[in-house]
């Protein structure tokens, strides 16, 4: 499924208000239908000529020969308009931006899933960071890979990339080294010529080249520092001003050097909250939690718990008991049945957890004993699915000249 004709769905804008921080409760499932991460690509490959996706673009963009799209990791679209006083590039373009939101669990892994391949995470089957192999019976970080399952296995479905170059597109993408090859890479965004740079202004360097190679172009850049600083420092920090400034002076330095002829689109993968450590749940301590569950899966702010047989009930009272109102306590049959990952494949399903828990408020739960210790003192997080984590922009620079 790639995006629908229609306009992208608006979120409730509340970013306009104080620090983004979480709604009282997760924003209802989404409307796969509707204009979200996952129409991006596609949009851009439509007004690029690609016939696999006529009439795919939402966002009212231009039609181009060539396109640079940039993924700010952690630009979360209300972080974005909440501190655009350290964007002024970006502030420019922000009446004009889209708000849309990535997806169900707000996620690296899963937003690159379905930004890449244009489909909800029901059809992707990246459906967290940390998730249930069932046939290997045993956790699969989507995001590191590590000792992961074959990419082209596991995300079976054609990617827009490949899509591209097979019409025609020269399709590259720019990022650091190690993202060449990766299972994450493989299973998302396969079919572009990798470049590798690791300064922001040498992947500006790398995609301004790049588009001007050729004609007809498709460029991705990656920059994952925002996402990055916003984990340690925490999203209303002065470090994550400082890098948002870094950004906002490199994306207009590539808009000021691209070819007149090109567009330039910038993007997220999910936004951030910070949550303090005196609002957190340790699972150390509460063992009465941990009674039934056989794998611990997806992260702080959206757990998704693997139950012993018979036991997925149990679970959930237990969790509801304890946690009240700062979560929603959903059985995997809920969210399939109500939407959440868009229409789940039967390959998929199983991945999901049988108890899910997506935190409201100011509110993570953590496992000192199962989490890494860098994952457990992060400040900055994201995975629910309150305005702050949910909604992200869409940001289109037109081209100097039309086609």
């Amino acid at each position: 499924m790639s995006a629908g004709a229609s306009m992208p769905r608006s979120l409730p804008d509340r970013s306009a208000a104080a620090p983004a921080q979480p709604t009282s409760g997760p924003t209802a499932p989404l409307d796969w239908s509707q204009g979200t991460l996952a129409s991006v690509l596609p949009s851009v490959a439509d007004r690029l000529g690609v016939r696999r996706y006529a009439g795919a673009d939402v966002f009212g963009m231009p039609q181009v020969r060539r396109a640079v799209v940039v993924l700010v990791d952690g630009l979360g679209h209300d972080l974005l308009r909440q501190r655009s006083g350290h964007a002024p590039f970006l502030r420019e373009h922000l009446p004009r931006a889209h708000r849309v939101p990535c997806g169900f669990p707000t996620t690296t892994a899963t937003s690159m899933g379905s930004f890449g391949t244009g489909l909800p995470p029901g059809a992707h089957g990246l459906v967290g960071m940390q998730v249930l192999d069932p046939i290997a019976d045993r956790l699969v970080n989507e995001l590191s890979w590590e000792d992961g399952p074959d990419p082209e296995l596991w995300q079976p479905h054609g990617t827009v990339f490949e899509a591209a170059a097979g019409a025609g597109v020269e399709v590259t993408m720019v990022g650091p080294h190690y993202f060449e090859g990766s299972g994450l890479t493989t299973a998302a965004l396969r079919g572009a010529r990798f470049t590798a740079a690791r300064t922001l202004d040498d992947r500006v360097a790398a995609a301004v080249a790049a588009v001007r190679a050729t004609p007809r172009a498709l460029v991705y850049l990656y920059w994952g520092e925002v996402d990055k600083v916003g984990h340690v420092h925490g999203s209303q920090s002065w470090q994550w001003g400082e890098e948002v400034e870094s950004v906002d002076r490199a994306l207009a330095s590539l808009a000021r050097s691209v070819p007149d002829d090109t567009m330039v689109v910038v993007t997220a993968d999910h936004g951030m909250v910070d949550i303090p450590h005196a609002n957190r749940l340790d699972l150390v301590n509460e063992p009465d939690l941990m009674a039934g569950v056989r794998h611990l899966g997806g992260e702080p702010r959206c757990l998704q718990l693997y139950t012993l047989e018979g036991a997925a009930t149990d679970v959930a009272q237990a969790w509801q008991q304890r946690v009240g109102d700062r979560a929603r306590v959903l059985s995997r049959e809920r969210l399939v049945e109500e939407g959440w990952f868009g229409p789940v494949e039967t390959r998929v399903a199983g991945r999901i957890g049988d108890v899910v828990i997506a935190m409201n408020d100011s509110f993570a739960v953590v496992h000192s004993g199962l989490m890494r210790a860098q994952i457990v003192r992060l400040l900055g997080l994201h995975g629910s699915t309150s305005d702050a984590e949910l909604a992200v922009p869409v940001v289109v620079v037109p081209p100097r000249r039309g086609v």
